[in-house]
């Protein structure tokens, strides 16, 4: 779990997880979105995929990029966890203002 939170220490690497939220993205439509060289942002690809948070796929000449949601979501109850919060259960979601 280290390693993803090593990972999102980083606003390079948040900003590029917040890109694939909305699909896979080549990497070259990733780094258009950068002002950084295109080494740089291979480094930021390289922790982001040892962290497990993306998954990667080739695609002719092309590397498309994928978020990997399950390992954001485990970092999120970690998160809570250490807060001492609980993670909401999806399967009872209770409203505002409404007590047990």
């Amino acid at each position: 779990m280290s390693d993803v939170f090593d990972a999102l220490a980083h606003p390079v690497r948040r900003k590029i997880l917040k890109l694939l939220q909305k699909g896979p993205l080549s990497a070259g439509d990733l780094a258009a979105s950068f002002d950084i060289s295109k080494p740089t942002l291979s480094g930021h690809f390289a922790v982001l995929k040892a962290a497990d948070l993306v998954h990667t796929e080739r695609q002719g000449t092309s590397i498309i990029y994928r978020l990997n949601m399950s390992v954001l979501e485990e970092a999120m109850a970690a998160l809570m966890s250490i807060a001492g919060a609980e993670a909401p259960d999806p399967a009872n979601p209770i409203s505002e203002g409404e007590s047990s």
